[in-house]
């Protein structure tokens, strides 16, 4: 170029066009910029670069204005060279107000795009050559290399890519070591982006492939492979934990993925033994009915039972007692039929009542047993409509046996005190319960449930003789079926029961053991019935009955029950006591005619 400086190009060039370059002025001469010298390049066949310059200072080779080459003095001796440095990328130019430098990496040897220096001679090549051996390149040198500074031209192909060999040169062991720059930074850009080179410090190519290459950056450490299995068996097993703690919730809340079926045993044989409660029941629940009376501005429900084929249905007095008329009384049979029903006959003092219903087909009457063969602790089952529940069925025992009870008293005269030798059963019998049948175990009526005893200790009928209408305690109490069956067919038959009597009137206020014969009868007539049982018998005024049949009576209630249980015509054996002594009498029950 015109202004001194070297020319640089970006395409390899021959022998003459390098000759032709003129060589710089030297430092501080001309232009006086602060320009370095540069050596131009003499491309010499066969020629190696030296690694050192000579230290006697030898003259540099000049290209002449006709392109001669010539010599001229070498600068002064430079100062030791200052460790090189590797820049991979160019640095923006420097102020204007500095001198500009080159700035080139230099690696100790050629530069990347120079040809190799000429061999300088005099007096001090020979020892430079002897003293140190020419450095072999790792590969040939290419022709289409890029410039060492700034970018490459525009025509410039595109370096191919180095691989390096598998083995390494044995010449790479002769190469100096190259010391580590010790400057942090890189120095500051000239005009020309470049470094100022070191005074006879030559250029070497740059080989990123090159053994031992001081300056490379580290090679990134391999990650460890057993830590990385490590985290991933973690996340994973949160990631299973979470999705499994998830469905456990699901499956805990919702019972499972699945709908729910649960285990059921299949439809069998649903056919029952005849004895047992529910052969029992389903036998005797055709032949039940429920009982709803309205009448004397009250209204009532009971229980009874089918006798006969001609709609005689058996049943308690005081469910019926209050009805007026066929029209009060209501019928329902255990299919749902219903019907009107009119009282035939009753009877208080064994509280026992028979309606009657018509027009009614497929009636079926529960047979009866006999109530002188049951025994305490027999199974029994007990059907009514306890508190309006129709076809209710129970079961129990009977308790005890010839249970001495009285109930109603309510008109205060005594006319409608009914008096029961009861079975005794722990079948529940509630409210409603009355008149219904007391069932053995071969579907046998055995009684007919009519009183119930309530918590407050006094005892009441099925529809609650006490105000409280009580509930069942256990203690159940039915007239035994044999004097049902007298009185029913008394009742039938003639619309009237009879009652057996002995013929004396009781001292009901008498506090001793037995009863008591009274001194005086009602309205002050003879105590003992002139012509009756008791007096054909020998009984007097004052005498205390204390059995009946050989069985302990302690009042005149229970004399009176005991008597009832008996048919008239029957003959008893009186155990008495008189003035101190006991006697024992006879007799035969006389009748009388009942309310």
């Amino acid at each position: 170029m015109n202004n001194g400086k070297p020319n640089w190009w970006s395409r390899p060039s021959s022998t003459p066009e390098a000759a032709r370059i003129p060589s710089p002025p030297p430092s501080g001469e001309a232009d006086g910029d602060g320009d370095f010298p540069l050596p131009a390049p003499q491309p010499t066949a066969g020629a190696e670069a030296s690694d050192m310059t000579d230290p006697a200072g030898p003259t540099e080779p000049v290209e002449t204005a006709d392109g001669a080459a010539g010599h001229e003095p070498a600068a002064a001796p430079a100062t030791p060279a200052e460790p090189t440095v590797l820049l991979t990328k160019s640095e923006p130019p420097a102020p204007a107000d500095e001198a500009p430098t080159a700035h080139l990496p230099v690696t100790g040897g050629h530069p990347a795009d120079a040809p190799p220096a000429p061999v300088s001679e005099g007096p001090g090549a020979d020892t430079a050559h002897a003293a140190q051996p020419a450095p072999q390149p790792l590969h040939a040198p290419d022709e289409y290399r890029t410039p060492p500074y700034g970018e490459p031209g525009p025509w410039a192909p595109a370096p191919p890519v180095q691989r390096p060999p598998a083995p390494v040169p044995p010449q790479q062991a002769q190469l100096p070591p190259v010391p580590p720059h010790p400057q942090p930074h890189p120095p500051t850009h000239g005009q020309g982006g470049g470094l100022p080179p070191q005074a006879g410090a030559p250029w070497v190519q740059y080989d990123p492939w090159g053994a031992g290459g001081a300056g490379l950056p580290p090679a990134p450490a391999k990650k460890s492979r057993k830590g990385l299995a490590v985290a991933g068996a973690l996340v994973f097993a949160l990631v299973t934990g979470v999705i499994g703690g998830g469905i456990g919730a699901y499956v805990e809340r919702n019972g499972g993925l699945t709908t729910v079926e649960l285990p059921q045993a299949e439809g069998g044989d649903t056919d029952r033994a005849p004895d047992s409660v529910a052969g029992i029941a389903a036998g005797a629940l055709p032949g039940v009915v429920t009982l709803h009376v309205k009448g004397g501005g009250s209204s009532g429900t009971g229980t009874g039972f089918v006798l006969d084929a001609k709609g005689h249905i058996l049943t308690n007095n005081h469910v019926v007692d209050g009805a007026e008329s066929s029209e009060d009384i209501t019928v329902t049979f255990s299919s749902g039929e219903t019907a009107r029903a009119k009282v035939v006959g009753k009877d208080t003092g064994y509280d026992l009542a028979v309606v009657q219903v018509t027009g009614v087909s497929g009636l079926k009457p529960l047979p009866l047993g006999n109530s002188d063969n049951v025994r305490v602790g027999d199974p029994v089952v007990a059907i009514g409509a306890p508190f309006d529940l129709s076809n209710t069925v129970t079961s129990g025992i009977i308790s005890a046996k010839e249970r001495p009870i009285t109930a109603g008293g309510e008109k205060g005269d005594g006319s409608d005190i009914s008096y029961v030798d009861a079975l005794q059963t722990d079948a529940p019998i509630n409210p409603g319960n009355s008149g219904g049948p007391l069932l053995d175990s071969k579907g046998r009526v055995i009684g007919i449930n009519s009183a119930i005893r309530a918590a407050g200790g006094g005892s009441g009928d099925g529809e609650g003789g006490s105000a409280s209408q009580p509930g069942s305690i256990g203690l159940g109490f039915a007239i035994p079926i044999n004097q049902g069956k007298r009185v029913a067919e008394e009742l039938i038959n003639t619309g009237k029961a009879t009652h057996p009597v002995i013929g004396v009137s009781l001292d009901m206020q008498f506090n001793g053991d037995g009863a008591r014969v009274g001194e005086k009868g009602k309205d002050n007539t003879a105590s003992v019935t002139p012509g009756g049982p008791a007096a054909k018998a020998g009984l007097r005024p004052g005498d205390v009955i204390t059995k009946v049949d050989g069985q302990r009576v302690h009042n005149g209630e229970e004399l009176i029950v005991k008597i009832r249980a008996h048919r008239p015509g029957d003959r008893l054996e009186l155990t008495l006591t008189r003035d101190g002594k006991e006697l024992t009498k006879t007799l035969t029950l006389g009748s009388s005619q009942g309310t």
